[in-house]
């Protein structure tokens, strides 16, 4: 827990991610992510300066082995108030829409319940679980796919619903999430998206490490150039 709290530490004080008496909606999925960042966030609120408050959110995506009662166990172990709201994602995406390349769609479903949630609730910021690699993977899927140059935000505010997305874990590599789970003998659920290790992204992820074998250093050549040429990447305190 000590290195993903420097990683995450690190991302929230560089981008002043936590401000005193802010209400914090925690994404959780139940993959390795946000479970970490769960994890982190509860210890986190014990000795962190600015006093905040935490909640977890889910959404159920209409998968009939989509466990709720997994997640709900794990809140109540850590003491964090759990709000899942279901949604007929699957139903619309692969039933009614048949999409071939659904996860745009499915992700702006979830985006909007998500953030109809944290509304509801009171929450001025909302915690998503993006790790460093899936920043270095979003910047080459744009490059590759769309002919841009960039990648999500660490911090972004949304002017319609007033709440500002937050991504503590832009610092932190899979690799080490992987450890954390791992050495903590911590159950993540399996994963429930018919599109996981068959997407663009997963791609991009086997690219960067074939590319790695030769390039040791791309991964950090990568995340440099993220932070020093994207305007949204520019620290605050710099």
């Amino acid at each position: 827990m000590q290195k993903i709290l420097s990683h995450m530490r690190k991302a929230i004080e560089e981008y002043n991610m936590i401000e005193e008496n802010d209400k914090i909606a925690i994404c959780l999925s139940g993959g390795k992510d946000s479970i970490t960042m769960l994890h982190a966030f509860k210890n986190l609120q014990r000795f962190y300066p600015k006093k905040f408050e935490i909640v977890a959110i889910s959404i159920d995506p209409g998968f009939n082995f989509f466990d709720t009662s997994f997640l709900q166990k794990i809140c109540d172990n850590l003491e964090i108030p759990l709000f899942i709201e279901e949604t007929h994602a699957k139903e619309i995406v692969f039933d009614i829409r048949k999409e071939k390349n659904p996860c745009s769609l499915c992700a702006n479903l979830r985006r909007g319940v998500i953030n109809s949630i944290a509304i509801r609730e009171n929450c001025n910021k909302i915690a998503l679980g993006h790790n460093q690699d899936d920043v270095l993977e979003t910047f080459l899927l744009n490059l590759f796919y769309t002919g841009s140059i960039g990648t999500f935000a660490p911090i972004s505010y949304m002017d319609r619903t007033k709440i500002t997305l937050i991504r503590p874990l832009v610092y932190t590599p899979e690799k080490d999430i992987k450890r954390f789970i791992k050495k903590n003998t911590l159950t993540v659920m399996p994963k429930v998206c018919p599109m996981d290790g068959k997407s663009k992204r997963e791609d991009m992820k086997q690219l960067i490490y074939t590319l790695g074998k030769n390039i040791p250093m791309i991964r950090a050549n990568l995340f440099g150039a993220i932070r020093r040429n994207l305007p949204e990447w520019k620290l605050y305190n710099k």
